[in-house]
């Protein structure tokens, strides 16, 4: 039985933070591969601030190149619309054979705006899910994340989730569990990135040369 995980984003760009963290999520969960899927038309955010969907489908290509165990997923640009995560879901789970495991990753902050998208309900229905918290991080402690995660269960998607402390995860008798997984703290952000590349300073420690070239190239982010 394969074990897969699937982690979307706008990747606008895609760095080494959101490279570094999938690898420690891979190798604690024992996943056999990673999807990465860009996401086409993101409902929640001003498209004037984000590249072109087919050059951050190709800089996430140029990232993962070489790296076994990783793959670039372009479902959501052939997918006409908003990028609708559960659409994506259903598409992954109706197509790989049925005996495979999946697992929806994402970052705490994500998860903590998930009742914002469509039918998220059902996600918690269909999809095991491993939330990231940031480890070493002043401002809020893993206990205060896993309080801020465990109230937002209760509160927006269904009362009844338990916290077991033996496999740091979240159980619930009719949804599927909700896993913790502590990465590192990568003081990296694509929000920084474009501010660096809009400055015309160097962004060679942030995401590999190939990008940075590519990013050059297409003139991205001035």
């Amino acid at each position: 039985m394969k074990r897969i995980g699937l982690f979307g984003g706008t990747f606008n760009p895609i760095h080494f933070g959101h490279f570094l963290t999938l690898q420690d999520v891979k190798a604690e969960f024992s996943l056999d591969s990673v999807f990465f899927i860009p996401c086409a038309i993101p409902p929640h955010k001003p498209l004037t601030m984000i590249a072109a969907a087919k050059d951050r489908l190709e800089m996430t290509r140029l990232t993962l190149a070489g790296y076994s165990g990783f793959e670039v997923s372009e479902i959501e640009l052939a997918r006409a619309g908003p990028s609708y995560t559960i659409e994506t879901v259903l598409h992954f789970k109706n197509t790989l054979p049925k005996q495979t495991k999946l697992y929806l990753i994402m970052g705490i902050d994500a998860f903590m705006e998930i009742d914002s998208w469509k039918a998220f309900k059902n996600l918690f229905r269909v999809i095991p899910m491993i939330v990231m918290t940031r480890a070493g991080q002043v401002s809020e402690s893993t206990d205060l994340q896993l309080r801020k995660i465990e109230n937002f269960l209760k509160n927006k998607v269904a009362k009844g989730y338990c916290f077991s402390t033996s496999k740091l995860h979240f159980t619930h008798n009719q949804m599927q569990p909700v896993f913790i997984a502590k990465v590192k703290h990568v003081n990296i952000s694509s929000t920084n990135i474009r501010t660096l590349i809009k400055s015309h300073g160097s962004v060679c420690n942030f995401v590999p040369a190939e990008v940075e070239s590519f990013i050059k190239n297409r003139g991205l982010y001035l």
